[in-house]
């Protein structure tokens, strides 16, 4: 259960991308390590993610200080201790390395805040980390498809559903950035 409220992305329900994102991604095989929600909103994604790994430290981003403070309460409502949430544009405050970075990115903020939260990722993610995405093909899915392959050098369609691709890329087995 999730406490929104006006003034944050689907507000009345999580999102059907978000759904899809939380069905399609796997965690299951990633390396060790912390899992980042860029741009969280109020926090479905990082926090089901959160509650189904409770052993892993979760980290919760987004520059909407009325969504964090929702994010926050609903770990605290759910009982979710293993959730860091704190502002961040982007990648700006995150300084950690992580073994997966999900995001549902806020395509309303325009084309630039998208790419730089996908290409952002290479730097933060893990040898072997993973970045996933979703986004609808009509807003800008196969672009980021591409700009995904161009930055980790793989991107695959991991699940497509209404309208909606699940986009993954592995980083390098080297470290990154």
């Amino acid at each position: 259960m999730f406490t929104t409220d006006n003034g944050v992305f689907s507000k009345r329900t999580v999102d059907y991308g978000s759904r899809v994102l939380l069905d399609a991604v796997n965690l299951n095989d990633i390396p060790s390590g912390s899992i980042l929600d860029m741009g969280c909103g109020y926090g479905p994604i990082g926090l089901a993610i959160a509650l189904d790994n409770p052993d892993r430290a979760v980290e919760l981003v987004d520059v909407n200080e009325r969504a964090l403070a929702l994010a926050r309460r609903n770990a605290e409502q759910n009982q979710i201790h293993n959730a860091t949430i704190y502002t961040s544009n982007q990648y700006e405050k995150v300084t950690n390395k992580y073994a997966a970075i999900v995001t549902n990115p806020p395509v309303r903020a325009g084309k630039a805040v998208v790419d730089g939260m996908i290409s952002g990722a290479q730097t933060h993610l893990l040898p072997k980390g993973r970045l996933t995405v979703v986004l609808q093909k009509k807003q800008g899915a196969p672009s980021a498809k591409k700009l995904m392959q161009t930055i980790f050098g793989n991107c695959e369609i991991i699940k497509k559903d209404k309208g909606y691709y699940i986009l993954e890329s592995i980083a390098s087995d080297q470290a990154n950035g």
